[in-house]
């Protein structure tokens, strides 16, 4: 799907000689640019929705971090059934069934605050969930094969960049809007209960979750309607997919590249999710701050992550993708072991900036991953998305490590290890028998 080996070699002049976009596709990559950001939005909001379940529900750290777990469960279920779905109908139906899905999902956090049970919260999250896995699982392989493709890779960076200033947003809408400032000390939360009012706090605090997602899901029903009247070009993998073979998972398992880009993902992801999820509480434990200005931390990292994102774009027209990411995951690696060996200020600015150098993570081990598959590119694309698995284990697991060894710092390992598994994927993609030599024919 992406021509990564092209990167690696002599740039083509096409690359910079043809336009990105063609005049007559320019209003469906908008639109779907648009869904970057709109699936940013609810994936940081998670790390909000953590601290405040913390709360409202009087959670643990493990039960808080399953609302990872229910989120990236609902990736990991529905991405193959969107792959299905896109093979016989289209990106666009499947961009139109996520939006709708995600809508529901949203719709469903308003009964569930009014039950105040913190189950009906998780089974929304997945819903949610399961409309966004069928949103990545037709945008990143659309954005790519829009166009010339010579371009396919800088405009999945340019609309990869997008996600990141949604994530931003996520953030800013949590702290502002769901945060209410109030923090209960224990005395406080003893001198509530005995007047009675403990109960009231916490129903307002559970309360404060549902504007936000009310007006996701109208956003997304609009989308919905306006993708419905949109006429979306025909592309050459849609046309190949219903003139022959539609491709196998038995083709995806001689791909040693594919599957090692997988386990890579697994890891990468969770490393990401677990980072931003335990970032808050890192802040209020080891710098003594509040919540609400610890929010503002997380909304900094995430310009950090953008920032990346964004100067990822230029800086690979120099320097080849997989080389870029090796060397990003060992500066992870020391900040993130500065984070474990030295909880405070210190550890708060290197967690701060492994945002910055992880950007670029994502989207290379995709692009290295889908490499000459052929017409296995929707399948592989839909297992590669379904690899966000990684969240919803790794990040309770964070959770799990911090109390027992009683330390959040500690629970930094998690990342610490994924990172070494990522820079360890890069020296394979970038030496001399790179993975671009490995089973690439179709």
């Amino acid at each position: 799907m992406i021509p990564v080996a092209h990167q690696q070699n002599a740039p083509s002049p096409s690359r910079t000689d043809q336009p990105l976009i063609g005049p007559g596709q320019r209003t469906p990559f908008v639109l779907v640019t648009s869904l970057f950001f709109l699936w940013g939005i609810p994936n940081n909001l998670n790390d909000v929705l953590i601290g405040q379940f913390m709360k409202a529900f009087t959670l643990s750290r493990f039960e808080a971090g399953l609302v990872q777990s229910a989120f990236y469960l609902g990736y990991f279920l529905l991405a193959m059934p969107a792959a299905l779905l896109m093979r016989k109908k289209g990106y666009r139906a499947g961009m139109i069934s996520g939006l709708v899905l995600f809508g529901v999902g949203a719709f469903l956090f308003w009964p569930a605050a009014l039950s105040m049970r913190y189950g009906f919260f998780l089974v929304a999250l997945f819903v949610m969930a399961g409309g966004l896995a069928f949103l990545e699982t037709a945008s990143n392989p659309f954005i790519t094969q829009i166009g010339d493709p010579a371009g396919s890779e800088r405009r999945l960076n340019l609309a990869q960049a997008f996600n990141p200033l949604g994530a931003i947003s996520g953030v800013l809408l949590g702290t502002i809007f769901i945060f209410s400032g109030i923090e209960l000390s224990p005395q406080n939360i003893a001198m509530s209960k005995a007047n009675h009012t403990y109960e009231a706090y916490l129903r307002s605090e559970t309360l404060r979750v549902v504007s936000p997602y009310m007006a996701l899901g109208i956003l997304a029903f609009v989308l919905a309607v306006i993708f419905f009247f949109t006429t979306f070009p025909r592309i050459s993998a849609e046309s190949t997919s219903t003139q022959g073979s539609e491709g196998s998972f038995s083709e995806l398992l001689t791909k040693r590249h594919f599957l090692l880009a997988v386990a890579t993902q697994f890891m990468y992801v969770g490393a990401q999710v677990g980072t931003w999820s335990y970032f808050i509480q890192y802040v209020q434990v080891y710098a003594h701050q509040t919540q609400k200005l610890a929010g503002l931390f997380l909304t900094g990292t995430l310009v950090a992550f953008a920032l990346g994102r964004f100067s990822s774009a230029w800086i690979m027209q120099r320097v080849p993708p997989a080389k870029l990411m090796g060397v990003y995951a060992g500066v992870n690696i020391v900040l993130v072991a500065l984070a474990i060996g030295f909880p405070g200020w210190i550890g708060l600015w290197a967690i701060f900036l492994t945002s910055f150098f992880m950007s670029v993570m994502f989207p290379t081990i995709f692009a290295l991953g889908l490499r000459g598959l052929g017409v296995n590119t929707k399948i592989g694309g839909s297992i590669l998305v379904m690899s966000i698995i990684g969240g919803a284990i790794l990040t309770p697991a964070m959770g799990l490590i911090s109390e027992i060894g009683h330390s959040i710092a500690l629970a930094y390992a998690v990342p610490l290890i994924a990172y070494v598994c990522v820079a360890l994927f890069s020296f394979l993609a970038n030496g001399p028998s790179a993975l671009g030599k490995l089973e690439i024919n179709t």
